[in-house]
């Protein structure tokens, strides 16, 4: 902002500039007032796809992910029932309620949404341009239209993603090599909906298997529905077994984790957490950690539109010629 000028007659005060250069006198008011306003209680939106929602409630919800972001949340003085009021939801698999769940969430006039997985952060968007969405994870941002880059996602939209190219997956498909050369046959365990071979994530497992001179065999699965897929797997004396890193297959991993145990199958999988549940290996991202580490996000966000909340004082605004909201 220029000098002021002893012969200028007029002045323009455009709020945004003004706050950011009077700060320090308007962010004391608060403190000083602090006995007679009401603490805010913000209202956190969190939508899940898969996992089910008795495992998301409660003040220690049983899904360690869940578990991991309101404990985050409650490092960084967010208390429910103090400060906080955190709507959890889960489509519990259902790809058509997504978008209502969102919709819903805007409705209550959620100060912003938490998005677990790429489908959910996707129905986010679809349904608000203005309420900030904090991605947990997702399968390829940039891709899918959600962000502009990594670098500068632009929009409303921030957070976290686990990928970093379909070339991990080619790495985790050498794991089950690396501890059995004579491997040759492999399952593929993918959601249904990921239609086969023409993911980019498959397409990379695919050429990953055939530069190792291994056999993929496909197994398609639905949500708590792996019956076929199981008795496919073993009529074609798979040797290992290859998890696609899919919401539905995270909600079921204890299933998954439980067949591999049986049948003896070598199983690398995407998360750290089925190995926790006793399958064998992982290659890829901690979820609980980017919950814990989403919190962080959240947090900034708040205290972002707290002090764009500021409210200028009568008594500056009437020495102003014109307010430009």
């Amino acid at each position: 902002m220029p000098p002021e000028r002893t012969d200028e007659v007029t002045s323009v005060i455009e709020r945004r500039s003004f706050i950011t250069g009077i700060s320090s006198a308007l962010l004391a008011a608060p403190c000083a007032a602090g006995a007679q306003q009401a603490r805010k209680v913000y209202r956190v939106g969190l939508i899940l796809f898969a996992t089910p929602v008795s495992e998301i409630v409660g003040p220690e919800p049983v899904s360690s992910l869940i578990r991991a972001f309101v404990q985050g949340l409650r490092a960084l003085g967010y208390v429910e029932g103090q400060n906080l009021i955190l709507e959890r939801r889960s489509a519990e698999g259902r790809f058509e309620r997504l978008r209502d769940i969102a919709a819903e969430l805007v409705r209550l006039k959620a100060d912003v949404i938490v998005t677990v997985t790429t489908p959910v952060a996707r129905a986010a968007k679809a349904v608000t341009t203005s309420v900030p969405i904090v991605m947990v994870t997702s399968g390829d941002p940039m891709g899918e239209g959600l962000v502009q880059s990594l670098a500068r996602p632009g929009g409303n939209i921030a957070g976290l993603t686990s990928f970093v190219g379909p070339e991990i997956e080619a790495k985790r498909m050498e794991l089950p090599k690396a501890m059995l050369p004579g491997v040759s046959r492999v399952a593929y365990l993918a959601r249904k909906e990921e239609k086969g071979w023409e993911l980019p994530v498959a397409k990379s497992v695919r050429t990953a298997a055939q530069a190792l001179g291994v056999t993929l065999v496909l197994a398609e699965h639905g949500l708590r529905q792996y019956t076929e897929a199981f008795t496919l797997i073993s009529r074609a004396r798979a040797e290992a077994l290859f998890v696609s890193p899919n919401p539905t297959a995270w909600a079921d991993r204890d299933l998954i984790v439980d067949f591999t145990t049986r049948t003896r199958l070598r199983s690398p999988f995407a998360y750290r957490e089925p190995v926790e549940l006793g399958g064998l290996m992982s290659y890829g991202a901690s979820l609980a950690d980017n919950l814990r580490r989403a919190a962080g996000f959240v947090d900034k966000i708040l205290k972002t539109a707290k002090a764009l909340r500021l409210t200028i004082p009568p008594s500056l605004l009437t020495r102003a010629d014109e307010v430009i909201e």
